[in-house]
């Protein structure tokens, strides 16, 4: 039985729903290797994005802070970027003495910005934000093909539409994020465990699969867009590429739906190809695997598209904690476990912390999940709260609570509610909220966000009611200009 700390691979995609795996239900998706790693490990079946867009996920990622404590809640109004992170995971990990790496997407600022890795090997998906940046993938693809770029099929960042990755598959982003991540394993300091952190671009648009894998899945039967009762509101006719709501027609929808599903494939089978090179080396016997996305995609539900929201489609992520076999043992834990417990994703910083026998930091809210795991019954949060501000449109900035059964959302704009019980109506298509059978539920989600805002001490609440913002001023959390001065830097403009 090993006796030395564990290794720890957290593979992270980007904007994938929870519901695109085999071992979640998904009857058509090809997902092999991330269904082993749940028969393996522990498939956590209400896990969510306390604020489902790329920066702020990620920074709650890496801190185990709640949006309101890294001080972004959300991408747009009002907003700045991941910059200052403080305490963070690879942090605390180079600091135990492991070796720390990221490879591709971190959406961190400034990009270079190491964050407590030792070194960064970065795919930014086109993003050049910092003077002279251009990201490791995009140097590595112009000396492979001087007149070529990740976009230059003429699909963009945000499109709805798909196409065939238009390289060859070794030149793709995803392969070459798997390629990067064996070669760390090939030159990493063995005398040290590692810290690997293996983060795709995709799922999140272009859906850019290579062409055998867009044509396998566009001559299936795709699941459908689940439209809700309420969902009138969205259907609006809306031509740009990457529209944030609007109706499409099904011969669309289902092209978009290929291309979606078709990279989902494509970093599976990368991840079948690094884990593969894991267990040619003899690391996969003491390896701690964490599968994650930052947030989901809407793919035309309730005629929405992208991310932000508090849907299932956007917030509801897939999580898998696999353990090897002698922390399984230790904690008297059985692989193809399901674990109910509503989490998030500040819980996977001190979880991998606690697994790894390393000091949490005061810092972190979010929570070990191997104590809920190895007793159910034991203490734990009754509910995700998330939130986003606005971005696409000032009517969606939103705040939510889910324990996974139930969801409640509040829109800031004008007050409005919804709210759904996800035990009988999984995909949100009936709101509840103005049901009289259901006022005590409604009553009891509303106390408890209304709780949660006078704690803050925010400004929104009133004579114990919460108060809708209207055109005000986008809510602004105190904690990212604090962390900001404690650096020396000034707010972004």
């Amino acid at each position: 039985m090993p006796t030395e700390r564990p290794n720890v691979w957290l593979v992270m995609t980007d904007q994938q729903r929870w519901d695109t795996i085999g071992y979640a239900g998904n009857e058509v998706a090809e997902t092999p290797n991330m269904d082993r790693l749940a028969e393996e490990g522990i498939w956590f079946e209400h896990a969510y994005a306390a604020t489902p867009s790329c920066i702020p996920a990620r920074a709650s990622l890496m801190t185990g802070q709640d949006p309101w404590h890294t001080g972004i809640l959300g991408m747009g109004e009002g907003q700045g970027p991941a910059q200052c992170l403080e305490n963070t995971l690879p942090e605390s990990l180079a600091a135990a003495g492991y070796h720390t790496q990221a490879v591709g997407k971190l959406h961190v600022h400034p990009q270079r910005s190491l964050i407590g890795f030792h070194n960064t090997t970065l795919d930014e998906s086109g993003r050049r934000e910092d003077p002279g940046f251009i990201s490791d993938y995009e140097q590595w693809l112009h000396r492979e093909v001087p007149d070529a770029s990740s976009d230059s099929h003429g699909v963009s960042w945000n499109s709805l539409h798909s196409r065939a990755w238009h390289l060859q598959e070794r030149q793709h982003p995803t392969y070459w994020t798997a390629t990067e991540s064996i070669r760390f394993l090939e030159r990493r300091d063995p005398s040290k465990p590692f810290f690997l952190t293996t983060s795709f671009a995709r799922p999140h648009s272009p859906y850019d699969p290579p062409a055998p894998l867009l044509e396998q899945y566009l001559g299936m039967d795709l699941p459908e867009p689940r439209i809700g009762d309420w969902a009138e509101r969205h259907a609006v006719t809306n031509w740009s590429p990457d529209a944030w709501q609007g109706v499409r027609s099904a011969a669309q929808i289902h092209r978009t739906r290929a291309g979606y599903y078709g990279a989902i494939t494509h970093i599976d089978q990368q991840i079948g190809r690094i884990r593969y090179n894991m267990q040619r080396m003899g690391l996969m016997q003491n390896t701690i695997v964490i599968f994650a996305a930052d947030h989901g995609d809407m793919q035309g539900d309730h005629h929405l598209w992208r991310k932000t929201y508090a849907y299932e489609g956007s917030a509801h992520i897939p999580l898998i904690v696999m353990m090897p076999k002698h922390l399984q043992q230790r904690y008297g834990i059985s692989p193809g476990l399901r674990s109910s417990a509503p989490v998030t994703l500040q819980d996977i910083m001190p979880t991998i912390l606690d697994l790894c026998g390393v000091e949490i930091p005061d810092t972190v809210d979010g929570r070990s999940v191997v104590p809920v795991v190895v007793d159910p019954e034991s203490p734990w949060r009754d509910a995700v709260h998330g939130e986003h501000s606005a971005c696409y449109d000032r009517s969606a900035e939103m705040q939510y609570l889910t324990d996974g059964r139930w969801k409640y959302i509040w829109f800031a704009a004008d007050g409005s509610e919804q709210l759904f019980d996800l035990s009988q109506d999984p995909y949100e298509e009936r709101d509840l909220s103005g049901s009289r059978d259901h006022r005590m539920e409604l009553e009891l989600w509303r106390q408890r966000l209304v709780d949660i805002f006078v704690e803050r001490d925010c400004g929104w609440v009133r004579d114990g009611a919460m108060v809708p913002r209207g055109d005000g001023p986008p809510l602004v959390s105190p904690h990212y200009a604090r962390r900001l001065a404690r650096h020396g830097v000034d707010l972004p403009a």
